[in-house]
Parts: structure tokens; C-alpha cells; sequence
């Protein structure tokens, strides 16, 4: 029984790594949020634009927008900060994240048996 699971082990692990990797093509891109839908105070202004949720939401789009198969990798970089007093309430604010840097990521055509008839 020993020598069959021992066999059966070291069969797997010596045929698991010819698997061929997927390469990807890498691409960073910077851009820059939208602010909120409503006014709010400073700090909480700042809150709402620096969100996780609000930061990977626009960072999707971003890598969507080069098209068709672009995923993000990582945010590298949040950016800044800014805010707009609201015009139509005194001592409100909307703020959103100027200078997002996104890593975006592509399988490379061809890496991964895409083409028909190649292997």
C-alpha cells in the first residue's frame, strides 16, 4: 500500500511541472476618479473618495477601457486627494483621487494554445 502511494506521488509531482506558464503583457496606467454623487464635510469627503470599494471600482474600469481581456494586477499608487467646494451648499465639498496609478495585465496571444492548430 506504501509503495503504491509512494509511486503514485512521485508520478504526479514529476508530470505537474510540465505544465507550460501563461505569459502576460503588463501595462500602467494613470487616471482619475469621479468625485461622489452628494456634497459632504471635509473629512468625511476625503473618506468616501479614498474608499477601497470606490478605488477598485474605478480601477476595473480603467483596465476595461483597453479593451477586450484586460484585467488589474495591482493599484500601485493612490494618487492625491482633491476636493471641490459645492456650489449650490456653502461648506460642502466633493472630492475624487487625481493620479490613480493601476497595473493592468493581458494574456499574450499565443502563450496559451489561443491559436487553432498550434500547440
Amino acid at each position: 500500500m506504501k509503495i503504491v502511494l509512494t509511486t503514485m506521488l512521485i508520478t504526479i509531482c514529476c508530470f505537474s511541472s510540465q505544465v507550460g506558464a501563461t505569459e502576460y503583457i503588463y501595462r500602467d496606467l494613470m487616471a482619475n476618479t469621479l468625485p461622489g454623487a452628494r456634497c459632504e464635510g471635509g473629512s468625511q469627503a476625503t473618506e468616501t473618495a479614498k474608499k477601497n470599494y470606490n478605488i477598485d471600482r474605478f480601477s476595473k474600469k480603467f483596465c476595461q477601457s483597453q479593451g477586450y481581456g484586460w484585467h488589474i494586477e495591482e493599484v500601485k499608487d493612490l494618487g492625491k486627494t482633491v476636493c471641490n467646494e459645492c456650489s449650490d451648499q456653502k461648506g460642502l465639498q466633493k472630492c475624487h483621487q487625481e493620479d490613480v496609478v493601476v497595473s493592468c495585465k493581458r494574456i499574450k496571444p499565443g502563450s496559451v494554445g489561443m491559436l487553432p492548430g498550434k500547440s
